[in-house]
């Protein structure tokens, strides 16, 4: 099914067409800052694959209907990451080719579509891998890198902020979800799972759509009142690169790739087992006796904590990038999320250091998704953002695979039903961050080694 040819075909007949035209012409200039609105409402919904870590314990339930294993529980959340990544590879030449507004569109449909199958038919692991996992990983892949190649036209003066922007919504949307499914809303109680993936389908395709609407990029040769680019960026630098095969060539390319395989490895490890661990930490301590009020309350540490930084680092990272710029604040950002992910895993027992840790590491988890599409601006072209971040995001694809995947199969390993088996992957991934940084630091030198893109 071509979804992006429908859409398209659908908006050139749709009664809305000639309203979205004046917006576009007209009142974007005048508010660019709508645009933002509409990249948060966007990232809000696709932060649903954040919330997954509040399903696990519903799906691992061995009393409950789905019994899944917790290798089974991160398979899903690793495939829907994978999809996530690799959908859009797609999307930005999609974006190219029809516009950003049916991209992000599509991507609606098809994570809304995810999720309603999930809904109906998502009684096995199976069908719940496909549906959620791979079809509703697509929508977000399609959708995610809309708000970032549009925000960074409409804000050439403020691209770290901007982008930050852009993303914030994933990191709030995570919050959203977790706590309508479970604590604040109770879905997953009055409801049940698969009722739930019901009302988020019919959420989502809303949402998205909304913001949709209002993604649009600025007419040719348009820029802010009284901002003049600064003489290194007028007309792309002659060193960018900004095709995709001369990005390949660059030494730097490599050593950003790998250390955004790193750094997302670890946030996206403690997005998929927090309640898991928590409770196993909270229960070993002695701060609780009961498993189910132990997870409960890791979840609400999580939602709380790890999801709101998560989208306040965003912001807070892409401002810090604005004066620092992106490879020192890169740098500070791994550096801490390597120390910070080792100490997570002896501060786990403490329901108050539970809060800390995960409000710290979540604030650098957030931190990624403004500085690696910065850093992919910066070093090979605003104008190719579009195409060009999706393949440096490939990189969150087998970091999702790694860190949740490592994590639960470690878990599942193990004889023992303490914290013990969590160790090793709180090691392993502290210590990839660490290394993560030095691979920042080494795109300095790579920069002076950049291949002359071809005539």
């Amino acid at each position: 099914m071509d979804v992006l040819g429908s859409v398209e075909t659908f908006e050139h007949h749709w009664p809305m067409r000639e309203v979205i035209h004046k917006v576009e012409s007209g009142l974007l200039v005048r508010h660019r800052w709508l645009v933002a609105v509409g990249a948060v409402l966007i990232q809000m919904s696709l932060g649903s694959i954040y919330a997954w870590g509040v399903f696990t314990a519903e799906l691992t339930d061995p009393d409950g209907p789905f019994r899944f294993s917790n290798t089974q529980t991160q398979w899903i959340f690793s495939v829907g990451l994978a999809s996530f990544a690799g959908t859009m590879l797609f999307a930005g030449r999609a974006m190219k080719r029809v516009g950003p507004r049916p991209v992000a569109i599509s991507g609606g449909i098809l994570l809304g579509a995810g999720y309603g199958l999930g809904g109906i038919f998502g009684d096995t692991f199976v069908v719940q891998l496909l549906c959620i996992g791979l079809i509703g990983g697509a929508g977000i892949g399609l959708a995610y890198v809309v708000p970032i190649a549009v925000g960074m036209r409409w804000f050439p003066d403020r691209k770290g902020l901007m982008t930050g922007l852009a993303v914030a919504g994933f990191g709030f949307g995570a919050l959203l979800w977790v706590q309508l499914a479970g604590d604040w809303g109770g879905l997953i109680e009055n409801l049940g799972l698969l009722d739930t993936f019901l009302v988020y389908s019919i959420m989502f395709g809303i949402l998205v759509h909304a913001g949709g609407l209002l993604m649009s990029f600025p007419p040719d040769g348009w820029k802010p009142p009284g901002w003049e680019p600064p003489q290194s960026e007028s007309g792309e630098q002659l060193s960018q690169v900004k095709s995709i095969s001369g990005m390949l060539r660059s030494k730097g390319f490599y050593a950003l790739w790998l250390a955004f395989v790193f750094l997302a490895m670890a946030g996206l490890m403690l997005i998929g087992i927090n309640k898991l661990f928590g409770r196993d930490a909270l229960v070993e301590s002695g701060e609780f006796t009961d498993p189910v009020a132990a997870g409960a309350a890791a979840s609400t540490a999580y939602a709380i904590s790890f999801a709101l930084a998560n989208g306040l680092g965003r912001i807070g990272w892409g401002s810090i990038a604005d004066r620092l710029g992106w490879r020192m604040s890169m740098m500070l950002m791994a550096a801490s999320q390597g120390l910070l992910m080792i100490g997570f895993f002896y501060a786990g027992g403490n329901l108050f250091a539970l809060y800390i840790f995960l409000a710290l590491t979540g604030f650098n988890f957030g931190g990624n998704f403004a500085l690696f599409p910065l850093a992919t601006a910066s070093r090979f072209g605003t104008r190719s953002v579009g195409t060009n971040y999706p393949l440096v995001f490939t990189a969150y694809g087998i970091g999702g695979i790694a860190g949740p995947i490592m994590a639960g199969m470690l878990k599942d390993a193990s004889t023992g039903g303490g914290t013990e088996a969590w160790m090793i992957p709180f090691f392993i991934s502290g210590g990839l961050c660490l290394v993560a940084a030095v691979l920042i630091a080494a795109t300095r030198t790579a920069d002076r080694q950049i291949a002359p893109a071809p005539a």
